[in-house]
């Protein structure tokens, strides 16, 4: 499996507020490009979508750690075996600190020319955490 992570991301939240947010699906397209993202469906534990030009993606979540870790998989929609994982780090009251991390089984062809467009995304995802007012989100 090949790793690509997400630059470190801060967020000018609590750990608590982010995670409490980010663990439920139903939440997680606000992270994603609506221009590119088509069919969303989802609930608290999975999500559905599609991706254009790249088909039909689905995620649910294997795991959580209270306001450190939420671990998501592929739901078997994917042609790639993957994992993908966000953390989160309190370093102060209203900051936490994110990166998200992605494990893929990929051919070394596909890695190749995987690698940029993989680590632009995760770190695009971070760039709208960062963005986002988690304090509304109640």
């Amino acid at each position: 499996m090949t790793t690509y992570e997400s630059k470190i991301g801060k967020i000018q939240s609590s750990d608590e507020k982010v995670y409490t947010f980010l663990s439920n699906f139903n939440n997680f397209s606000e992270f994603l490009p609506e221009d590119q993202v088509q069919d969303w469906k989802s609930d608290e534990n999975s999500c559905s979508f599609t991706i254009g030009g790249m088909g039909g993606v689905g995620l649910e979540i294997v795991e959580r750690t209270p306001f450190t870790l939420i671990k998501m998989t592929g739901n078997g929609m994917s042609q790639v075996d993957f994992f993908m994982w966000i953390q989160l780090k309190a370093v102060g009251e209203n900051d936490t600190r994110v990166k998200i991390t992605m494990k893929a089984d990929l051919n070394p062809m596909i890695q190749m020319m995987a690698a940029k467009p993989l680590k632009k995304f995760l770190d695009m995802m971070v760039d709208y955490m960062e963005n986002f007012s988690f304090e509304k989100k109640e």
